[in-house]
C-alpha cells in the first residue's frame, strides 16, 4: 500500500527532475505569450512534459492537471497530481531566480501533500496532511517550520504578487479587491514573487500573502504547506471549501488577523464601476 510518505518522496523527486530540465534554460530561452498574455517558455513545457511522463509511469491510475497541458488520465480518478513547472514565469524570463515548481496530490479534490521547490534559490518547502511542514536548503537537513504568532494588523508584514484584480488595476470581469487599504494599514508591505510569498508565510517571515487571481495549479501545493505550518488559507471570499478551485488565495498566520484582512480587502460599493 502506498503511503503519504511514499507519495511525498515521489513528489520531491518530480521537483528535482523538473529542475534538471528547467535550469539549463534559465537566462537562455525565447519567450512567447499565451492568449491571456502570460509568458511561456520551452522550460515550462519541457518541465511539465517530464513530470507527466514520470507520473504516468509510476501511477498510471492517477489523473494529472497541469498549467501547460491541462487534464489527462482516468476520468473520476481518486488521486490527481496538480503541477506547475514554473510558477512565476515572468520572474524566470527576467532572469530573476524567484520562480518555483509546484507539485500537489489531490485525494477526492482535497490536497494531501504539497511541494514548493525554488530551484533558483536551492530551497524547498513541503508538507503532507498530518505530517507537518518542512523547509530544506540544498545539501542541508530539513527542519520543521511554523508560521509566526498573529500580530495586530498595524504590526503585520504583508505581500501580494501584483496589482491585478485590485482597486489599483482591474480588468473587465475582475473583482477590485481593496489592496490599497491593506497597503496603508499594515506595518510593512512588499510585492513578492508568486509561490515564494506563501512559502515565506510558512516560514514565519511574512504574516499575510494575497493572490487575487489564481488557477488550481497555482493553489494546490500551497494549501497543505500553509495549514501544516499552522497557518490559515481561504479564497478571498473567505471560503475554505474546495479551495483548490476557489480562484484566489489569502494565506496568513491565522487568528483574528485573517478575518480582519478578508474584510479589509472586500470591494466597497463605490469601486464596483472599475
Amino acid at each position: 500500500m502506498t503511503t503519504k510518505s511514499d507519495f511525498l518522496t515521489f513528489a520531491r523527486e518530480l521537483a528535482y527532475s523538473a529542475e534538471r530540465t528547467i535550469m539549463p534554460h534559465f537566462q537562455e530561452h525565447a519567450v512567447s505569450y499565451k492568449s491571456d498574455g502570460s509568458e511561456v517558455t520551452i522550460a515550462d513545457r519541457e518541465g511539465e512534459a517530464l513530470m507527466r511522463k514520470l507520473v504516468n509511469e509510476r501511477y498510471p491510475d492517477h489523473a494529472i492537471l497541469g498549467e501547460e497541458y491541462g487534464e489527462s488520465g482516468p476520468q473520476g480518478a481518486k488521486h490527481c497530481w496538480v503541477m506547475d513547472p514554473i510558477d512565476g514565469t515572468a520572474w524566470f524570463t527576467l532572469g530573476i531566480p524567484l520562480f518555483g515548481t509546484l507539485i500537489a496530490l489531490l485525494e477526492d479534490n482535497e490536497p494531501i501533500l504539497g511541494v514548493i521547490h525554488l530551484p533558483g534559490l536551492g530551497e524547498t518547502v513541503y508538507a503532507t496532511r498530518g505530517g507537518g511542514c518542512w523547509f530544506q536548503r540544498r545539501d542541508s537537513e530539513p527542519r520543521r517550520i511554523h508560521v509566526s504568532a498573529p500580530p495586530a494588523l498595524n504590526h503585520a508584514v504583508a505581500s501580494a504578487t501584483g496589482v491585478h484584480s485590485s482597486d489599483i488595476q482591474c480588468q473587465s470581469g475582475e473583482t477590485p479587491y481593496r489592496l490599497t487599504q491593506l497597503i496603508h494599514q499594515v506595518r510593512k508591505f512588499r510585492f513578492c514573487s508568486d509561490c515564494n510569498q506563501h512559502a515565506l508565510v510558512c516560514r514565519g517571515k511574512l504574516h499575510i500573502a494575497v493572490d487575487t487571481l489564481m488557477n488550481p495549479w497555482d493553489i494546490a501545493a500551497l494549501v497543505p504547506c500553509i495549514e501544516e505550518a499552522g497557518g490559515t488559507v481561504t479564497n478571498l471570499a473567505g471560503d475554505r471549501h474546495n479551495i483548490v478551485f476557489g480562484g484566489s488565495l489569502l494565506s496568513s498566520c491565522g487568528g483574528p488577523l485573517h478575518e480582519t484582512v478578508l474584510q479589509l480587502l472586500q470591494p466597497s460599493d463605490q469601486s464596483q464601476w472599475l
